[in-house]
């Protein structure tokens, strides 16, 4: 399940009368693993508590990825469509952008991640 959705059901159960200690129970119950610490659900309840409506992120200030434009993000996508094993050092001197960018329009725009020396999408 996805963050959001997490919170989601969080809040319903949260809208319901359940304390976090029984919404944790609840979400090992139905999601065992994947279900979030005890800190986050607690601290979801007490956003609720608050008058919080939202389950969305709040928007952060900060710089914004300037370098992932929809060229840029195009023209690696191009070349990882040509030659899958390319080099993350070499999508960097190709484009010009850090490598963090890079790593960023990898995995979050094209949703893609390294398996076995190639770059597949997920």
């Amino acid at each position: 399940m996805e963050k959001n959705e997490f919170r989601a059901v969080i809040k319903h159960l949260y809208m319901k009368g359940l304390t976090p200690k029984e919404i944790k129970t609840e979400l090992d119950n139905v999601h065992s693993t994947s279900s979030p610490a005890f800190a986050t659900v607690y601290n979801w309840v007490n956003e609720f508590k608050r008058g919080r409506t939202s389950t969305c992120d709040a928007p952060r200030s900060g710089r914004p990825i300037e370098a992932a434009t929809p060229e840029i993000i195009d023209k690696i996508h191009d070349i990882i469509l040509v030659d899958r094993q390319v080099k993350v050092r070499e999508l960097v001197e190709v484009t010009g952008i850090s490598h963090g960018t890079v790593i960023s329009i990898l995995h979050e725009q094209l949703g893609m991640k390294k398996l076995s020396a190639g770059w597949m999408p997920c």
